[in-house]
């Protein structure tokens, strides 16, 4: 428990307003085709049958500590759900566990909004 309470107490408005927690659609993107980002969708196998996005892992939520051998520790891992709410559970618990984590804070229409003509052709070059 001293561990969660230690980083609680670094969660202040210094971090958040820096905005260290989180990245970009773009970035994102970048550092999957870098090779340098392993994705998690923590939404549920469910809500993935309807809209699965293959840039990702879908892992959800519940699963995550039965498998955190999955998720490489030398990547930065990079998390999203439909509105950044289990995404924001998942974050603490992978911090705790020394990993490097983001969250992606597009929303899932945002997010499925991002892939245009434009940044198709561009990420396919």
């Amino acid at each position: 428990m001293k561990k969660f309470d230690d980083l609680l107490r670094k969660f202040d408005l210094d971090y958040f307003g820096s905005g260290k927690h989180k990245v970009s659609f773009e970035k994102m993107m970048e550092l999957e085709k870098e090779n340098k980002a392993f994705i998690i969708d923590v939404r549920t196998s469910e809500e993935t049958e309807y809209l699965k996005f293959e840039f990702a892992v879908n892992i959800p939520t519940n699963e995550i500590p039965d498998r955190i051998n999955e998720i490489p520790k030398d990547k930065t891992i990079i998390l999203f759900c439909s509105s950044s709410a289990r995404a924001t559970i998942v974050y603490t618990y992978l911090k705790l566990l020394d990993y490097d984590v983001k969250i992606i804070t597009n929303n899932i229409s945002e997010l499925a909004g991002s892939f245009k003509p434009g940044y198709v052709l561009k990420r396919n070059k």
